[in-house]
This record gives C-alpha cells, structure tokens and sequence, in this order.
C-alpha cells in the first residue's frame, strides 16, 4: 500500500486496534486521493457552472455526493481500514463493502450525469447523452447484467487468488479499489440519475423491485464468505497476524458478518431514494396533467356572447375519450370509478 500508517506501531505491526485508534488511524494512499480529488474538482466544476448561467444545484446531492460518495471512498482507502487491512480480514472485508455498494450510492444521489448534462455546452451535452446511451454502455448497465457484474466481483475478490495477490501487489490493490468501485457504480448510478439510460420498461415499480432483488444478491458473499471453511487468503493472514490478532477463522466469520449487515443497511435508503423518485415522478406527471386539463376545458366553460344571447357551445369529446395512451386510460378508469 502507498503511504505511511500514522497510528502507534510495534514491531512492525499496527498496534492493537482500540476505539480511539480505529478514529485516529490514517495513512495517505496516493491513486485513490487523486481520484477523490479529481471526482470533487469535476463535480465542484458542474455545480459552479451552473450557478454561475443563474442556475441552482440541490444542496442535498452535493452533500450526498461529497460527504456519503467520497466520504466512503476516502474512509476505505485511507482510515484505519487501510492500516489495519494487511493484517486482519474484517478492515478489508468492510473496505471493499464500501466500495462496491456505500461510495455508489452516495455518488449516484449526486447525479452527476445530470450535472454533467446541464453544466456543459449543448454540443458537448448532446455527445454525453449518446455515449451514455451507446451499445457497450447498455450492456454493462443493464439491470440484469451489471447485478450480475456486482456479486462475480465479490466472489472474484474472495474465491480467486485476485485478494490474496493484491494483498502481495500494490497496484493491484488499487486496481482492485477501483474496479470494486466501478461495479457498484454500473448498477447504482444508472438506477438513480435523472438522465434516461435504463430500457424504457425499467419504470419505477420495475427499479423499485430490482432495487429489492439485488438486496438480496448483496447478501449472498457476506453470506458465504462468513461460512465458508476455507480460509481467505488464510496463508498471509495466518503469517501477518499480530499477537493480538483473533483467530483468523473467526476474524473471517467477523468480515462476512460486516459484509452482510453493511449490504443490508445500504439496501433501504437505495430503495428509499427509488420511492422517492417514484413520488416525485408521479406528482409531476400529474401537475402537467392538471394543466392540460385546464387547458381543455377553460374555453367549453365559457359560454359565447353574441347579440345578447348566451349560445351554448359546440359540444366536444374530451381528449381523454379519443386518445389512446396511458394518461388518457388512467383517467377513463378514474372517471369510471367515480
């Protein structure tokens, strides 16, 4: 790993880990801060842009974005996680935990492909909508597929020699930070921005419901790995632990235990912020609704006035009895019901 652990060490190893020093304990990782850095400088970018064409920016999806987002990137790679992630399974087991599922989905409440969208040039904006929509882009964001890509990580990261070579490699660990990160992003993002990416069938009941589903898929390598009898990476935990250290089957069993509880935690505010939208959605379709209806009926309610008489206007089918589509429908059947 890049840096230098700031807690107490001993003998060459972290000291024992204690409240105080899991809060304390920091070390500087060089790739993953130019990434945060870069990742707010961008973002800091849009939202300035913004407001300075007399445009706002919610101050709730900065604060998602910066604080839940990068927060849990910069906690992952750089907190007592990373200083004490060499030496005991739990602190890396939580790290890729955040990665994959925590740090997307505070950069998705974000949205920055929207910020993206409305901070830059039509011509430039118009160039991100089709990359955002292109083939391989579709692939990998697919519902199905990037839920997929998400538990084939985890169960890479466990079950292939990747953890235990990345522990050996440094820039394979950073390599494997980021493409932890990358998956969660794939399934997250696509799910939560505003900017159309998804199939038109993934409406908000459908995303609500793979929202749930992939709740599920989440616990599955925090289930295994907690259970699983084989050690992880059991040669280099077993030469690396500590005096202090637990035994290292139970500190695995402490991993998939966090894995688990982390992923279901993080499972409700993802499909809170999905129902929101839905709400959200559904207020807007029907406040355009609303005033097309006022629109249509204003002037059948105004009666003609010509040579003093009151003239009873033309009568006129209402657009909602003629029109085949969907709001037309919903409102057959409320008229119906009533």
């Amino acid at each position: 790993m890049v840096g230098h652990p700031v807690s107490v060490l001993s003998a060459g190893q972290p000291a024992e880990p204690t409240t105080g020093r899991l809060l304390s304990s920091w070390q500087w990782d060089v790739p993953a801060l130019l990434l945060v850095l870069v990742l707010a400088a961008l973002y800091g970018w849009g939202v300035v842009r913004l407001r300075r064409r007399g445009a706002s920016w919610p101050l709730a999806r900065l604060a998602a974005f910066v604080l839940l987002g990068l927060g849990a990137l910069t906690v992952a790679t750089m907190s007592a996680l990373a200083v004490y992630d060499h030496v005991l399974f739990w602190p890396a087991a939580v790290q890729n935990i955040l990665l994959d599922l925590v740090a997307p989905l505070g950069l998705a409440l974000g949205d920055p492909l929207r910020l993206a969208v409305e901070a830059l040039p039509e011509a430039s904006a118009q160039k991100g909508r089709r990359a955002m929509t292109g083939k391989v882009v579709r692939i990998l964001t697919f519902p199905l597929v990037s839920t997929a890509l998400v538990l084939a990580t985890e169960l890479t990261v466990y079950f292939t020699p990747y953890f235990a070579t990345a522990l050996r490699v440094g820039w394979l660990h950073e390599l494997m930070y980021l493409h932890l990160l990358t998956a969660g992003c794939l399934f997250v993002v696509p799910m939560l921005t505003h900017e159309q990416t998804l199939p038109s069938w993934c409406t908000h009941p459908v995303r609500a419901a793979l929202v749930f589903v992939d709740g599920i898929v989440d616990a599955v390598p925090g289930v295994v790995v907690m259970t699983h009898g084989t050690l992880i990476a059991g040669a280099w935990y077993l030469h690396h632990a500590p005096s202090w250290a637990p035994d290292v089957q139970h500190d695995q069993q402490i991993g998939g235990g966090a894995m688990l509880s982390i992923a279901e935690l993080v499972a409700l505010p993802f499909l809170l912020a999905i129902l929101v939208q839905w709400a959200r959605a559904e207020r807007a379709q029907a406040a355009v609704l609303d005033r097309r209806l006022d629109r249509e009926l204003a002037p059948a309610a105004v009666p003609a006035m010509e040579g003093g008489r009151t003239e009873s206007p033309e009568l006129v089918r209402p657009w909602w009895e003629t029109e085949q589509n969907e709001v037309a429908a919903r409102i057959r059947r409320q008229r119906e019901d009533d």
